[in-house]
């Protein structure tokens, strides 16, 4: 599964060459992590080829996103949430618990995450009853396939997936660590956290200075579109 930070550019990329006979066999799951403003990271897959732009502007509060995948016919999930604090759920002071009743999975071992935060992760999808995710959150290719979800059934494609995952389908989620590196550790400091809000909240508000009136615009055209789409 493709899912870049706030950005479908990878999955268009996929698009454009799904169809060459050499990736025939090769079946890429298109998805986005969206960074929410009260939430940290949440993993989202929509429907087959639906890619809403409203997505690639980071900001949005997590009870608004859960309820426009969820129109969409889409599920979403909490990605690494006892992560690092500047982008992950646990990390937030107002983060709303109730929320995580509304998700449809857990990201429950990430690689790049210390081992403690992905068994609190563990223990919180199976408290709430959700299915377990493992992702390799590869940024590099040489951690691809680090982390592995396994499914029941055949899935060729979005709709596949998602047909599954509520389903219960999900039967195992595991992967290896990483080495713990400086980077990791510089992550956890609380310059790093800070760093991290600086540019998630900061910059974002300077690359779109009025983003509430942008996803408010965007999101009433979306459902809008949506509604007229399906009768």
């Amino acid at each position: 599964m493709i899912a870049d930070h706030n950005s479908y550019k990878g999955c268009r990329a996929w698009e454009e060459i799904k169809n060459e006979p050499k990736y025939s066999k090769l079946c890429v799951i298109c998805g986005i992590e969206y960074d929410t403003k009260d939430a940290g990271h949440v993993l989202v897959i929509l429907p087959d080829s639906i890619y809403p732009r409203i997505l690639n502007i980071r900001g949005m509060r997590c009870r608004k996103l859960i309820k426009l995948v969820h129109r969409l016919g889409g599920i979403l999930g909490l990605a690494h949430p006892f992560g690092v604090a500047s982008s992950s759920a646990m990390g937030f002071k107002k983060m709303d618990m109730t929320l995580i009743d509304q998700m449809d999975f857990i990201e429950v071992f990430n690689t790049c995450e210390f081992p403690e935060s992905n068994r609190k992760a563990k223990i919180l999808a199976e408290e709430c009853g959700l299915p377990q995710f493992a992702g390799s959150d590869s940024h590099t290719t040489e951690y691809i396939g680090m982390g592995a979800t396994e499914i029941t059934g055949e899935i060729k494609c979005n709709d596949d997936f998602i047909t599954a995952v509520r389903s219960g389908a999900i039967v195992n989620a595991e992967g290896t660590e990483r080495e713990i590196t400086n980077k990791a550790k510089r992550k956890e400091h609380w310059t790093g956290i800070l760093g991290f809000k600086i540019y998630n909240r900061g910059i974002g508000k300077l690359v779109f200075p009025y983003r509430r009136i942008h996803h408010r615009k965007m999101l009433q055209h979306l459902i809008q579109a949506h509604t007229h789409s399906h009768g």
